[in-house]
């Protein structure tokens, strides 16, 4: 019944849809045609100025040292081309530590998974020894050591891939252009 009413109403949603006429691919493009409309409408061009459009200075005396009104240029005698450049190099500088820093976390956070599930193999291993005692350990004495070694197999699985995923992520900080203490902390 409820299948038959998932049927029904797959073919109700394709009838109507038909109906319409219009699919998915028609509204988007008319949006876009509109949107470009109304943003070609409603903002005005923005001005460029070029070197050529600026003053020229032809007589740079130390007492005009701050900011003049036309010029660009403040106190440190850097135009506003050249602060801005230094806002960009800055803001990249910025975005690139930020990256280095999260490559960093994640591949710390990766060790760590890596170091506690082999701390959990070498834990389990250690109890199993100790309920054998001095004797050799060749394999599972009891059902529950036999089950401890079920574990550490299905722990092990989990500690390869997660060291696999380690090795991947510190090669692709490496080809992102990442410093040694980024992906080998």
């Amino acid at each position: 019944m409820h299948r038959m009413f998932k049927k029904i109403l797959a073919i109700a949603l394709f009838m109507s849809a038909a109906a319409y006429g219009q699919s998915l691919g028609d509204i988007a493009r008319e949006n876009r045609e509109k949107q470009n409309a109304a943003d070609q409408s409603s903002t005005p061009k923005p001005k460029v100025i070029t070197n050529k459009d600026l003053p020229k200075d032809s007589d740079p005396s130390p007492a005009s040292s701050a900011t003049l009104p036309g010029t660009g240029a403040d106190a440190s005698g850097k135009t506003a081309e050249n602060r801005a450049d230094d806002h960009h190099f800055a803001d990249q500088r910025q975005a690139e530590q930020r990256a280095a820093d999260q490559w960093k976390r994640q591949i710390l956070a990766q060790r760590n998974k890596v170091a506690t599930l082999q701390a959990r193999i070498d834990q389990i291993h250690a109890a199993i020894r100790a309920e054998n005692g001095n004797a050799q350990f060749e394999g599972p004495v009891n059902s529950y050591q036999a089950r401890q070694l079920l574990l550490v197999s299905q722990i092990q699985q989990r500690l390869n891939e997660n060291r696999r995923k380690l090795e991947q992520m510190q090669e692709a900080a490496q080809h992102a252009g990442m410093n040694t203490a980024v992906y080998d902390p």
